[in-house]
């Protein structure tokens, strides 16, 4: 729960100062010259020198170099030109019959336009069969009942009053402790953690030694399962069901004349006219190169900013060592392959031919299916009569008159402007009209509008 000091976010100011203090500030007061705890950090201390630091690790220890062989390169082969006439006939040509091509007879009929300046004289079906009924008004079913209050007083009490029993409200024990006084004197930081804990020496780790690599002497299998159990079963080749393709056509080239070359009429196209832009015209006055910077600007004598440069440190003049750990130490495994795990399988495959009776054939049983009844309706001839569209709603509704928001013209309406609250909506008051029969009418209520 914090408190910022952050301002009302109102269209009005209600008055109330911003509160610059948190609930930290007035739940925790200071107290006093009381000092804080002591930190229970060890404190930084140097080590003294114990001996000088053996450059040898496992790693170079153990590393062995071996002889890096280039991969052998192989040479790419000369091209040399294949010798011979390229055939450059297609299929197209090969297969495609000539024949006469005729113009396109259109399948769309002649617009046909059937104009007539005669007057059409005659009645359409609809004014011919449709006929005015005089419709007769419902009567209403709704028995007409003044309303007549109650002469006496309601007397039944209800479950509320009846039920209810008042009792007295009995606060609970308050489980705050008693205001005591703070203890004199400086804080007592000592705890039994740091009083009772005995300091010991830590053991050395213990180093598990490694293991040499032993090479197996026995060769390496490399029958998978799969070349140990597939066996392949002699058949014979499947019959293409393609159908052979035959020869259709003559190899005479195509002379004759396309739809496109009788149809086509070319058409003259005029050249586009280009817009030729105006000549440039420089102008003949001299141009006013003086800005305000240049009339109004003041020349500083200012001294250049130092450079913010490190200062040079220093440099090494031995040789460079280019020895690395990696060079020195590296030394690389032979990685043998690990041997397939694989389960020997508990389902045997099956060595004879496949049936192609499967349990849903054998099985089932044909049934004559029986179309469900239908519960559509009969058709009902509609009656001759026509249609009674009128409803209650129709008849016994009563228009009323649509209110107008006050805010829009207060004069025109009678209202007069009262005052406006925190969230920015106006208040208006009716005029009372004028006492001349009776004094003792009510006040009239304030309408709030629109902001």
């Amino acid at each position: 729960r914090h408190r910022c000091c952050h301002r009302v976010t109102k269209i009005y100011d209600d008055g109330v100062q911003p509160s610059h203090r948190t609930e930290y500030v007035e739940n925790y007061p200071g107290y006093g010259t009381i000092c804080p705890p002591e930190s229970c950090k060890p404190k930084p201390e140097s080590h003294e020198d114990r001996g000088k630091m053996d450059g040898t690790t496992t790693f170079k220890s153990d590393y062995l170099p071996y002889e890096i062989v280039t991969r052998p390169f192989r040479p790419q082969a000369e091209y040399r030109p294949k010798s011979g006439k390229i055939d450059l006939g297609t299929i197209y040509q090969r297969d495609y019959n000539p024949h006469k091509v005729g113009p396109v007879i259109l399948a769309r009929p002649r617009e046909r336009k059937h104009t007539s300046e005669a007057k059409v004289d005659t009645i359409p079906t609809y004014r011919d069969h449709y006929r005015l009924w005089k419709s007769q008004r419902t009567e209403s079913c709704k028995v007409e009942r003044d309303y007549e209050p109650p002469s006496e007083r309601f007397g039944n009490p209800s479950t509320f009053q009846d039920d209810y029993i008042p009792k007295q409200p009995n606060p609970p024990p308050s489980c705050k402790p008693c205001d005591a006084k703070l203890p004199e004197g400086p804080f007592d930081g000592n705890t039994i953690h740091r009083m009772a804990y005995v300091v010991h020496e830590m053991e050395p780790l213990f180093v598990r030694p490694r293991e040499e690599y032993k090479p197996s002497d026995q060769p390496f299998e490399d029958l998978t399962t799969h070349q140990r159990d597939f066996k392949g079963m002699p058949g014979e080749q499947a019959k293409s069901c393609k159908p052979e393709s035959g020869k259709l056509g003559s190899d005479d080239p195509f002379k004759g004349t396309t739809e496109f070359q009788d149809r086509y009429q070319p058409y003259l196209v005029t050249a586009p006219e280009f817009h030729k832009p105006s000549e440039y015209v420089p102008p003949t006055d001299k141009m006013d190169l003086k800005s305000s910077n240049r009339l109004d600007y003041i020349k500083h004598k200012v001294a250049p900013r130092a450079p913010i440069k490190p200062a040079p440190g220093r440099k090494n003049t031995g040789p460079f060592q280019g020895k690395t750990t990696t060079k020195e130490d590296y030394q690389p495994w032979r990685a043998c392959p690990r041997g397939l795990i694989k389960k020997e399988e508990e389902i045997q495959k099956p060595t004879g031919r496949f049936a192609s009776l499967t349990t849903f054939r054998s099985h089932y049983i044909p049934h004559q299916a029986n179309p469900p009844q239908s519960f559509k309706p009969v058709h009902v001839v509609a009656p001759g009569l026509p249609f009674k569209d009128e409803t209650l709603y129709r008849t016994e509704y009563t228009p009323k008159k649509q209110e107008v928001c006050p805010g829009q013209d207060p004069d025109a309406l009678g209202y007069v402007y009262v005052n406006t609250d925190s969230q920015g909506h106006k208040f208006y008051r009716q005029l009372s009209p004028e006492r001349s029969e009776s004094n003792c009418s009510p006040a009239p209520e304030e309408v709030p509008a629109v902001s």
